[in-house]
């Protein structure tokens, strides 16, 4: 099996980046959170129920490995020719699996151009996947850009 690449990791923990709450000016663990499109996440990006208890950073790296363990799982089962790909595109898609879901991938237009190997259509159909909670999010622009850079990438 193909372990989650290295990239795939720093996207995710730049992108969710872990939400410590401080009180009293002594750093607390991270506690749940509504994220922009309105899911209860602790972590980094990790969901949970509303009622989670806190959590440790350690933890959250954890939670992070098995997230993204799943993620590659499912990428790799919808996107199989990613196998024979360079880290960096198996990166990009697993993070954005990661971020929206196995189930987005698997119906989506991205997920056959990436099988067709039509990068430059791939990149397009990741720039779209920009909204949450019905509005354009800059830091899923942000994102899907870096995301673009991995896939774009042949090294």
């Amino acid at each position: 099996m193909i372990e989650v690449p290295k990239a795939a990791i720093k996207l995710a923990k730049r992108f969710e980046g872990f939400e410590r709450k401080v009180r009293r000016g002594v750093e607390i663990n991270a506690v749940p959170y509504l994220c922009p499109a309105g899911f209860w996440t602790i972590g980094y990006g990790h969901l949970c129920d509303p009622k989670h208890p806190p959590i440790t950073e350690a933890d959250a790296g954890v939670y992070l490995a098995r997230d993204l363990q799943t993620a590659l799982a499912a990428t790799l089962r919808y996107c199989p020719v990613l196998a024979a790909e360079p880290e960096g595109r198996i990166a990009a898609i697993v993070d954005f699996t990661f971020n929206l879901g196995a189930g987005r991938l698997q119906t989506s237009t991205l997920r056959r151009r990436i099988n067709q190997r039509d990068w430059a259509a791939a990149a397009s159909e990741l720039r779209r996947w920009v909204y949450g909670g019905g509005k354009v999010l800059p830091g899923l622009v942000t994102r899907r850009e870096a995301e673009v850079a991995w896939l774009c990438c042949t090294a």
